[in-house]
């Protein structure tokens, strides 16, 4: 069978062979950076040859925050608001007022832990763990300790739901069409995100609407699954409810916690990235996007045929 050929031209970013530390914040740390990509952007093509043994895209899986919806602002308010309510204060921190995380600060730490808790867990052990309305002196048990983040995740949720409901927030350009092209093209589609179910299931209630939401083939939460992004589990998981083989399975994902997550699950990710993630090396994507709204289903049915980057 005679192959053809498609010429590309993406935009990705030149990647850093090292690793790069930040200096201190006004947290008082200092943590190493994932491997970063320069702010400079280069073009280069790819050929998507069509053979007999090029994957075939059968299924199209979407996280949802940062992909559906640019969310990273509105979790970090929660948050905020969050250790507000429960005067939740750190013995490292310098400020006189409860925790606030900052943009700097939570765009480094959304970029490195994925999921409420894990990101909670990891600050508490880093700065210590915080006095609050919940407990007067800082816990020092592990029963405490968890009740303490169960308590501000819940809260957090609650929060972060009155957010969404307020009808300020909308999906990200060319998410819906992209949707609607894959369901009437008779691919599979699912969801698969790292946060709480309630919350994603709010969200896209809301933003892609119920009709599309229950027409999902499969959706996965953070709370259906043991280990969160980088993990692979999500995907594989969502590959035996679909019950198509990983190499036939196309992620989108907006940050390199979820591309790890989803190449080491086998299976071919595309990056439509945000501002905040924007400088991240994402090397192994098959391909880079400021947004869904110029991509369409075609483009990516070929892109998923054997592609080989032409340096």
């Amino acid at each position: 069978m005679a192959s053809s050929t498609l010429a590309l031209t993406l935009t990705t970013t030149t990647a850093t062979s090292s690793y790069s530390y930040l200096p201190k914040t006004k947290h008082g740390f200092s943590y190493s950076r994932l491997k970063l990509f320069s702010s400079k952007h280069r073009a280069f093509s790819v050929s998507a040859s069509a053979s007999s043994s090029s994957r075939s895209l059968q299924a199209l899986i979407f996280d949802c925050d940062g992909v559906i919806l640019e969310s990273e602002h509105l979790h970090r308010q929660a948050y905020n608001d969050a250790f507000v309510h429960f005067n939740v204060r750190c013995p490292s921190s310098s400020s006189p007022g409860p925790l606030d995380w900052d943009v700097q600060f939570y765009d480094e730490l959304q970029n490195l832990i994925g999921g409420g808790k894990p990101k909670m867990r990891w600050y508490f052990k880093e700065h210590g763990w915080p006095s609050s309305t919940l407990f007067e002196t800082p816990p020092t048990n592990d029963e405490d300790r968890a009740k303490l983040i169960d308590t501000l995740q819940d809260w957090k949720t609650e929060r972060y739901k009155e957010i969404i409901k307020s009808g300020t927030v909308k999906p990200r350009p060319g998410v819906l069409r992209l949707m609607d092209e894959a369901k009437e093209a008779g691919k599979k589609l699912a969801v698969c995100s790292a946060a709480t179910k309630s919350s994603v299931i709010l969200c896209l209630e809301n933003l892609i609407g119920i009709e599309r939401f229950q027409g999902l083939d499969c959706f996965l939460a953070g709370d259906d699954v043991k280990e969160k992004k980088p993990d692979p589990s999500i995907y594989l998981t969502a590959s035996k409810k679909l019950g198509i083989s990983e190499k036939d399975c196309l992620v989108i994902e907006d940050s390199v916690i979820g591309l790890q997550a989803a190449t080491q699950a086998g299976m071919s990710c595309v990056v439509s990235y945000t501002p905040s993630t924007a400088d991240q090396d994402f090397k192994e994507a098959i391909a880079l996007y400021p947004d869904l709204s110029n991509v369409r289903l075609k483009d990516l049915e070929l892109l998923l045929q054997n592609i080989v980057a032409a340096k």
